[in-house]
């Protein structure tokens, strides 16, 4: 076959002999470059046009924590429930600051409720000690005396404060801070003076209605000796459901007093006192 100028060289054309920009992308069929005629590391990042490299291009396990920016990860990426007990370390409650205290009532507790997580406050589990303790006092000895004991009454103020709100006193009605199970205590000192045949009672009385009162204690001292003068110290105790703050309150009666029998009291030191403790709720 005749040829018009030089014959070509039954040769392969080396890429020196090709001249930048004569092969264009539509000179080559589909697929004619193959990853076999790519070299290692020859496709950089500029070569690779924004949103190219899905999920299916890659393998798994391909993307690493190195691959990975610091903060890249946001809750937005977490799945629900894909943090479990696995994932925590004890850091995460010995790395945070300690309370040095009792909590607040309003501090809150996270706890599993058959399964499922609630928030609660201390004030509902808190407990393991009296909330509430008050003691009251009789200040002055009265002889004679009869009826609902309204006067001569104080706080005890010697080494002592209240626990908690502590009990109200208006006229000789003591009423409670709080619903509860209370024990009212009494501590009667009697004295019987030129008294051979002699008896003497410190009643406590309950209303549940802020109206009528029954007694529900006695402190009684009493003697048939032919002595002239006796003491007693007498108790009674009382345990007190408070339901209702408005409703259920408590007075302190004598009776049978007669001239030379005495309630004993003082200012500085308990003779008869009225002691109240809440034990419980209700």
């Amino acid at each position: 076959m005749p040829y018009i100028g030089q014959k070509p060289h039954n040769k392969v054309v080396t890429a020196s002999e090709i001249s930048d920009g004569i092969i264009s992308a539509d000179k080559l069929a589909s697929n004619a470059v193959t990853t076999a005629k790519i070299n290692a590391d020859a496709v950089t990042d500029a070569k690779i046009a924004d949103d190219v490299v899905g999920t299916e291009h890659l393998t798994a396990g391909e993307v690493d924590t190195t691959a990975l920016g610091a903060d890249a990860v946001t809750a937005a990426k977490i799945a629900d429930n894909a943090i479990s007990e696995e994932h925590l370390d004890a850091t995460v409650v010995t790395g945070l600051t300690a309370l040095a205290a009792e909590p607040a009532d309003t501090d809150e507790f996270l706890i599993s409720d058959a399964g499922t997580l609630k928030k609660i406050d201390y004030s509902y589990i808190k407990g393991g000690g009296i909330t509430e303790a008050d003691q009251y006092r009789y200040t002055a000895s009265s002889g004679g005396i009869s009826g609902d004991i309204t006067s001569n009454l104080e706080r005890v103020d010697s080494d002592f404060d209240k626990i908690g709100t502590g009990i109200t006193n208006s006229s000789g009605i003591f009423s409670f801070p709080s619903t509860g199970i209370y024990l009212v205590l009494v501590q009667a000192h009697i004295n019987f003076v030129n008294e051979a045949d002699n008896g003497a009672l410190l009643s406590t009385y309950v209303t549940t209605n802020n109206s009528s009162y029954n007694e529900r204690a006695r402190a009684y001292a009493g003697s048939n000796s032919t002595s002239n003068n006796s003491n007693f110290t007498v108790f009674s105790s009382l345990m007190v459901d408070v339901t209702d703050t408005s409703n259920v309150k408590v007075k302190f009666v004598a009776s049978s007093f007669d001239s030379q029998s005495y309630l004993e009291g003082n200012t500085d030191k308990n003779h008869t006192t009225f002691t109240f403790i809440r034990l419980g709720d209700t």
